[in-house]
């Protein structure tokens, strides 16, 4: 009985650590956060009703293409992600599902007002210029109906809200400033297999010189995520994304804006990434679990057998 009642005592303080201690001074280091279900209310709200087949038109007058993809219509500009990266800091996102992946008001505020939809303006004045220009106007008399156009025609264009995948989220939102090694992406897309390897000694040049570019543009290059969804709980990183600021107040790191739907699939690929074989190991752990029970079974019988008459 000796034995059972040291195994019970290491296991009572196992699971008082892990369900109690551990959290407990995990919360102490790190505030609580609510998160605001991602509505933005800092955001001015849409008042106009968009009209994409007008947003088209503004989108292309506005000057839109000139920095951004939509490769979902065949429209590029041209530069490769490095010299994109060189020219503006980070390479633009592709506009393709941005009508899907981010939120209305903070694509509205966002052509409007690039550093308040962000949430960077302590990084970003007159003298120092957010790299992406505000709208002011393609020739409309009313600059919101342009904006409200254009929202629509983004959204018009993109797949529908429920079918971003994980993968197209976190390339978009995250993926042109983190790396992820564990599924070969870089800032500059993913890693192909290269046949020489000369070719992959360029790659890898040209990622160096993207991250130097993105270390340039946030005064630190962007931690690589591989493991990120195993040293923070899925609460911090979802509201870590819906405001960085609210967790590191004064962090270059910008608001992305993204749906609450996106937001998910952005923490579901990070959960790919830091832990691909998640439910084959829960599955073994069961198992494992099924069988210490009944090896600690069998054991306690054998050792009563062996030992019952030396007591």
């Amino acid at each position: 009985m000796k034995e059972l009642f040291i195994l019970a005592v290491v296991t009572f303080f196992s699971l008082l650590t892990y369900w109690l201690v551990e959290p407990f001074a995990h919360g102490q280091m790190h505030a609580h956060v609510d998160s605001k279900s991602f509505a933005y209310a800092d955001l001015p709200a849409l008042t106009k009703q968009g009209d994409a087949t007008r947003g088209a038109d503004t989108f292309m007058a506005g000057g839109c293409i000139g920095c951004h993809n939509v490769k979902a219509l065949g429209m590029e500009t041209g530069m490769s992600a490095k010299d994109a990266a060189a020219a503006y800091g980070v390479n633009p996102p592709d506009l393709s599902n941005a009508g899907a992946i981010y939120d209305a008001k903070f694509l509205a505020d966002l052509i409007k007002n690039p550093a308040h939809a962000m949430s960077v303006e302590h990084k970003f004045d007159d003298m120092h210029p957010h790299p992406m220009p505000a709208f002011y106007g393609a020739g409309g008399e009313d600059i919101d109906q342009e904006i409200a156009d254009m929202v629509a025609y983004m959204q018009s264009i993109a797949v529908k809200a429920e079918e971003v995948t994980p993968k197209m989220a976190f390339e978009d939102a995250c993926g042109r400033c983190h790396a992820v090694r564990y599924t070969k992406w870089t800032q500059l897309g993913e890693m192909p297999n290269f046949k020489y390897k000369k070719d992959e000694l360029r790659f890898q040049a040209d990622v160096l010189d993207a991250q130097d570019a993105v270390k340039a543009y946030m005064g630190k290059l962007p931690p690589d995520l591989s493991m990120y969804i195993r040293s923070r709980n899925e609460h911090f990183l979802s509201t870590f994304i819906e405001d960085p600021q609210s967790h590191l107040h004064g962090t270059a790191m910008p608001r992305v804006g993204v749906t609450a739907h996106a937001s998910e699939q952005v923490i579901e690929y990070m959960k790919m990434a830091g832990d691909p074989l998640a439910a084959d190991r829960d599955e073994i752990g069961k198992n494992v679990m099924i069988y210490m029970i009944f090896f600690v079974l069998f054991a306690y019988l054998w050792k009563r057998q062996i030992w019952k008459d030396l007591h």
